[in-house]
């Protein structure tokens, strides 16, 4: 059960694009949009995590080429992630919503999110805890994800609003940067370890 808490809490603190929009509302519209928005994703992380726990996703990838098409899409979009972090110059590079989004983009968000789905299918797929029931196997996945999920996204919700008030030099804030592009390009491994099997 560790190498399983573990595996989830690497998985879900590396930067993707569910905590980086969720930092980038808090930052441009406070903490009352960015936890309407993070509620949203919340329940569609939960709602993709059934999906591949239920099987409905591993029938989807049976598809001739799609998950190549997908793999495909997801570490361009995970890549084009990073090289805009690190090259965003002396400004914060969490990514900036233009309107105020609420639960159903959040909700949104994570169908199109290629992490939610590659950190659910390495979670669910693999990394048994050794229930004998399949059920109280599943529950026991959704409860240990969802008790660090939580805590996870909202923390970058608050470090998006903090970083915003804070008045960082040059320097430093192209150090974070960069920081955010090497843990992204780490996701973007991920997602290549993971389309190869």
């Amino acid at each position: 059960m560790m190498t399983f808490t573990l595996a989830v809490l690497f998985l879900l603190i590396t930067p993707g694009p569910g905590v980086l929009t969720v930092a980038g509302i808090g930052a441009g519209f406070g903490a009352r949009r960015g936890a309407l928005f993070g509620a949203g994703l919340f329940v569609g992380t939960n709602l993709v995590a059934l999906l591949v726990a239920t099987g409905l996703w591993a029938s989807l990838e049976t598809v001739p080429y799609l998950t190549d098409i997908l793999l495909g899409i997801s570490v361009a979009f995970l890549a084009y992630l990073a090289f805009k972090i690190a090259f965003s110059g002396s400004e914060i590079a969490f990514r900036k919503a233009t309107r105020k989004p609420g639960a159903l983009d959040g909700l949104f968000l994570q169908f199109v999110n290629p992490k939610a789905y590659a950190v659910n299918t390495t979670l669910f797929a693999g990394l048994p805890l050794g229930f004998a029931d399949p059920v109280t196997e599943i529950a026991m996945k959704f409860l240990i994800i969802n008790l660090i999920w939580v805590p996870v996204h909202f923390g970058w919700l608050f470090l998006g609003i903090t970083l915003k008030r804070l008045d960082l030099p040059p320097r430093t804030q192209r150090w974070i940067n960069y920081a955010m592009a090497v843990a992204m390009l780490a996701v973007v491994a991920l997602a290549l370890v993971a389309g190869g099997k």
